[in-house]
C-alpha cells in the first residue's frame, strides 16, 4: 500500500471509529431504554421498525445525492441530522411521549443513516482505484471490522456504565456530541478523490441517469440482484437478533437491572467482529469463490441462533453469541468485496444504496414480527424462528454463485473496479 492509499484508509478507519463510538454507545441498552420509556416489546421492535422503514424510505434518494453532489456530502449530511434527531429521541423518553412520536423520529434516525449506507464504501472504493491501491478489498474491510469492533466494544461497555451510573438517557447525548466532532473531522479532511460528480445536467435528470443505470447494473446484473434480494433475511434477523440479546441475557442472566450485562452483549459481538475482521481474508483464501465463504458463514449463523434459542444457560449463551458475531463479521468483507467489484464507481453509491434498502425492507417486517413472538413465546423462541428466517436467504445466493460471476474469484483490487455487461434478464 503505497502513501496516498494508507492516507485514505487511515481516513475511511478513522470515520468508521467515530460513526461506530457514536452510535453504539446505545447499542447496548437502547431496547431498554424504549421499555423504559414505556414501550412494550411490540413497540419497541416496531419503533426499530420505523427507523429501518426510514432507511427504505430514503436509501436511494440518499445514494443519488451520493453520487451525483458527492460523497462528502452525503456524509456531513449523515453526521448533522444524526446528531439533532438522537438528541430528538432523548428527548422523547424525557417526556414519556406516545409511540406515534417514536416512529416520526425514528424515521428521521433512519433518513441520517441512509447519507452513510452506500457513501462512505463507494468514497473508499474509488478512492483507492485513483490511489493506485492494487491489494485486496477484503483486507481493507477487515481492518474496517476491526476498527469498528474496538470502537463498538469500548462503546458499548461505556454506554451500559454510564446507563447505570447516570440513567439511560446521557448515552444518546454522548452520543450526539461525538456525531458533531466527526462532522468536523470530515469537513476538513475527506475529499472526493477517483469520483467527479457530472454537473452537465439538471438535478432531476441527473438523479434519473443515475436511477437508470443503477437498476441497469444493479437488479439487471443477476449476480448482483440475487445477492441483494438475500440481503432482507439476515439483515432482518440480525437487527432483531442485535437487539433483543440485550433483555435476553438479562432474562438468562436473573438480574433485570443490570444494565452493564446488557451492554456486555454488545461487546461479545464487537470482540467477534474484531476476530472476524483478522480472520476474514484468510478464510476467503481458503476458498476458490467469496459465495462459498458468505453462504457458509450463513450456515453457521443460522446454526448458532437455533442453539442460542434452545438454550437456557447464561455463559453457554455468550459463548453462542461470540460465535455469531464471528460467524456474520466473517461474511461481511467477503460479501462486500464481491458486490464492489461488480458495480461501477459512478452508480456504486447508489446500488450500494439498493443493497442497503432491501436489508432494511427485512428489518421493517422482520423485526415486529420476531418481536410480537418475543411477547407471546419468550425471546428463545423469537430466535429460532429468527435462524429459520435468514435460512430462506441461503438458496438465493447459491443464486448468485450460479452466475460464476468474475468477481467470485477475484482476490485484488486494481485500479478503479469496472462492471462486465448486465446479464440480460429474461426470467
Amino acid at each position: 500500500m503505497n502513501p496516498a492509499s494508507r492516507r485514505v484508509q487511515r481516513i475511511y478507519l478513522i470515520l468508521l471509529l467515530g460513526n461506530t463510538l457514536a452510535a453504539s454507545f446505545i447499542w447496548g441498552i437502547n431496547t431498554l431504554f424504549l421499555l423504559d420509556a414505556g414501550l412494550t416489546n411490540f413497540d419497541a421492535f416496531a419503533a426499530n421498525a420505523f427507523f429501518t422503514a426510514g432507511m427504505v424510505i430514503f436509501e436511494i434518494p440518499t445514494g443519488v445525492v451520493a453520487d451525483t453532489v458527492g460523497r462528502k456530502a452525503s456524509y456531513l449530511l449523515g453526521t448533522i441530522t444524526l446528531s439533532v434527531t438522537t438528541a430528538l429521541y432523548w428527548m422523547l423518553w424525557v417526556w414519556q411521549s406516545p409511540f406515534v412520536w417514536w416512529g416520526v423520529v425514528s424515521v428521521l434516525l433512519g433518513l441520517g443513516f441512509t447519507f452513510f449506507s452506500g457513501a462512505v464504501e463507494a468514497w473508499l472504493v474509488d478512492a483507492l482505484g485513483s490511489t493506485d491501491y492494487t491489494g485486496s478489498l477484503e483486507a481493507v474491510f477487515g481492518r474496517g471490522l476491526v476498527v469498528t469492533g474496538i470502537a463498538m466494544f469500548a462503546g458499548s461497555v461505556l454506554g451500559g456504565v454510564i446507563a447505570q451510573a447516570t440513567n439511560l438517557g446521557v448515552p444518546f447525548l454522548v452520543r450526539a456530541g461525538v456525531l458533531v466532532v466527526m462532522f468536523i473531522y470530515a469537513f476538513l479532511v475527506m475529499k472526493d478523490l477517483g469520483f467527479t460528480p457530472d454537473h452537465s445536467q439538471g438535478p432531476l435528470k441527473a438523479t434519473r441517469t443515475v436511477l437508470t443505470e443503477s437498476v441497469e447494473h444493479g437488479l439487471r446484473r443477476r449476480s448482483v440482484r440475487y445477492m441483494i434480494l438475500s440481503a432482507p433475511f439476515a439483515s432482518g434477523v440480525g437487527i432483531y437478533a442485535f437487539y433483543a440479546l440485550q433483555p435476553y441475557l438479562l432474562e438468562l442472566y436473573g438480574d433485570p437491572s443490570a444494565y452493564s450485562i446488557a451492554g456486555l452483549a454488545a461487546a461479545i459481538l464487537s470482540l467477534a467482529q474484531i476476530a472476524g475482521g483478522v480472520l476474514a481474508p484468510r478464510l476467503r483464501g481458503l476458498f476458490a469463490r467469496r459465495t462459498s465463504t458468505v453462504i457458509l458463514a450463513s450456515l453457521f449463523s443460522v446454526i448458532s441462533l437455533v442453539i442460542l434459542g434452545l438454550n437456557s444457560l447464561f455463559w453457554l449463551a455468550v459463548i453462542l453469541l461470540m460465535v455469531w458475531g464471528f460467524v456474520f463479521a466473517v461474511a461481511e468483507p467477503v460479501r462486500q468485496a464481491y458486490l464492489n467489484d461488480m458495480i461501477p464507481s459512478k452508480q456504486r453509491a447508489t446500488v450500494l444504496s439498493f443493497d442497503s434498502l432491501f436489508g432494511s425492507l427485512g428489518g421493517v417486517f422482520i423485526q415486529p414480527a420476531l418481536g410480537r413472538s418475543a411477547d407471546l413465546w419468550g425471546y428463545g423462541t423469537s430466535l429460532v424462528l429468527g435462524g429459520l428466517v435468514e435460512l430462506v436467504g441461503i438458496p438465493i445466493m447459491l443464486a448468485s454463485r450460479r452466475q460464476k460471476d468474475p468477481a467470485d474469484t477475484r482476490s485484488d483490487h486494481a485500479g478503479a473496479t469496472p462492471a462486465g455487461p448486465a446479464t440480460p434478464d429474461t426470467q
